[in-house]
């Protein structure tokens, strides 16, 4: 298997550019500080602002004492004070505004973490699409390499899945985050046992594709095992216990997507509050919101699958589209909604960053006093989590987005099904997921499982017997061609398959249990 090919001139090529341009042009700060996004916040009153609506202090007779024998000692003739004072809740306070700039985001927690991830995912991208490029015009000669662009999309997956563990230990840290920890313990519960039903669904109706892919890896796995280490066994694990792993990752899942969602619900919430009677930005955000929830369908097959690729209408003397273009169009609507998402979110920031100036106007219809660094911060904290709230809203999709593609390279799908007729697609190695079996669009030769696993590996022998490179070099290949044997096509389409479902399906409901929330919260009050 070659190495040293095009695959590795694109990646050490977009690893160049990436480390020479990326800290010149960064689509993440484009995001927050274009005139595209043209986020505004809020800036928090000064004191000597403050000091207008203060009351005189009241004195009792030791504090006037206190003053005249300050007066005496030739003092400023005002008691020691730490710079704090009370204003009345119900103050009139304009707050002034001011475009979001570099300058001030540099300072936000997790902007360095926001950063890293949106830049590395775009430059991420373009390896890939090169990688595909390359692959689809040169698919003999792509075939003898190692695809690296996989590489890339397997490290944007573990840092989005990494910074969503960070997020959610935000809601672990300090005594005061108690109904936050329980909440995301309560989901993850839930979610648990929404999985484990899930997993019994059967095939005809949710299109998990784990059956499937336990057979494959199972039997593979065990003719291994059986040819080069001389084991005799029914298989490495029972499907009960994958299952239950699988569950469990599902919980964790929905724990992490829980406070991701109630957030999206939020800003979902204000910026339709915000539209008013703008018929045409509320279909926009309703169309953005309801879009996660059409990617889940497209793995029910009562609802898609069976109408497209089955049914004959009226007419028609065969169906809609093939099982190779329903694939295709289903990566290509993941595609296009996350990147739709990606569009409508300045105006979700935007929402959230007026919650400063809804805090102002709540503290209007409370009595009392409250302190001046109290009200100073309830305006800074909105800006200061700018950057944790743009990742609550960017790593699930990201996440979604890359697991798609990870989906689409294990899986043998193609990105051409719906322009190419089937069969040539089965010629070229690119056939859809139901067509061509177990067709790797980036296998390097051509091995049955059974002539592979009837030969011996014999490193040992090699070595003694002072074989030649060439010798060693096409053992090793044969070892490589027989993991990739237990590591089938079927085996990554049920798999990935799955956790693209799952993930669209939490970053949903999560989302529309925030709404469900929001609404019964908004009518109560």
């Amino acid at each position: 298997m070659a190495v040293l090919g095009i695959q590795f001139v694109i990646t050490m090529m977009m690893a160049t550019v990436l480390s020479r341009v990326g800290p010149h042009l960064s689509l993440a700060r484009w995001l927050l500080c274009s005139k595209f996004a043209g986020l505004v916040r809020y800036l928090h009153p000064s004191d000597e602002e403050l000091r207008v609506f203060a009351p005189a202090p009241k004195l009792d007779k030791k504090d006037k004492k206190k003053q005249r024998q300050q007066e005496k000692a030739g003092t400023n003739g005002a008691a020691p004070s730490n710079g704090t004072f009370n204003v009345p809740r119900s103050i009139d306070l304009n707050l002034e505004t001011a475009p979001v700039d570099l300058g001030d985001l540099v300072q936000l927690r997790y902007y360095q973490e926001y950063q890293w991830l949106l830049d590395f995912s775009c430059y991420s991208l373009l390896t890939y699409i090169l990688s595909e490029v390359y692959i689809f015009m040169l698919p003999d000669k792509a075939n003898a390499e190692v695809n690296l662009s996989l590489v890339w999309v397997v490290l944007v997956i573990g840092f989005s899945y990494k910074l969503l563990l960070s997020l959610n230990g935000l809601y672990f840290e300090g005594e005061e985050a108690g109904g936050e920890r329980s909440l995301v313990l309560v989901m993850g519960g839930a979610y648990l046992l929404l999985a484990m039903m899930v997993l019994l669904v059967d095939e005809s109706i949710l299109e998990t594709g784990l059956d499937e892919a336990y057979k494959s890896f199972n039997d593979s796995a065990a003719a291994f095992l059986e040819n080069n280490a001389g084991l005799a066994s029914s298989g490495p694990a029972s499907k009960l216990i994958l299952k239950l792993f699988i569950a469990i990752w599902c919980g964790l899942i929905g724990a992490l997507f829980t406070f991701p969602g109630l957030r999206v619900a939020r800003m979902h919430w204000d910026v339709l509050r915000y539209a008013g009677d703008h018929a045409r930005s509320t279909v926009i955000h309703h169309i953005g919101f309801i879009a996660p929830l059409v990617l889940t369908t497209l793995w029910v097959k009562p609802l898609t699958r069976d109408p497209l690729t089955v049914r004959l209408y009226k007419g028609m003397t065969e169906p809609l589209m093939s099982s190779a273009q329903f694939e295709t169009m289903r990566l290509y609507l993941v595609a296009l909604t996350v990147l739709y998402r990606l569009v409508i979110m300045p105006s979700y920031l935007q929402a959230y960053l007026n919650l400063a100036y809804d805090k102002i106007q709540e503290l209007k219809q409370e009595t009392g006093k409250i302190s001046n660094l109290d009200l100073q911060r309830r305006v800074i904290r909105v800006f200061y989590y700018l950057c944790v709230v743009t990742l609550q809203y960017t790593a699930p999709m990201i996440l979604i987005l890359y697991l798609s593609f990870l989906y689409k390279t294990l899986g043998g799908g193609s990105w051409a099904a719906l322009q190419v007729d089937s069969a040539q697609i089965a010629e070229n190695g690119t056939c859809g997921l139901e067509e061509c079996g177990m067709v790797d669009e980036f296998k390097e030769m051509e091995v049955p499982v059974e002539e592979s696993a009837d030969k011996d590996i014999g490193i040992g022998n090699i070595i003694n017997q002072e074989e030649t490179v060439e010798a060693i070099a096409e053992q090793f290949s044969l070892a490589w061609t027989s993991l990739k044997n237990v590591f089938t096509v079927e085996m990554f389409r049920g798999l990935l398959g799955f956790s693209t479902w799952w993930c669209c399906f939490t970053w949903f409901s999560s989302a529309a249990i925030g709404i469900g929330y929001q609404s019964y919260f908004h009518e109560s009050m």
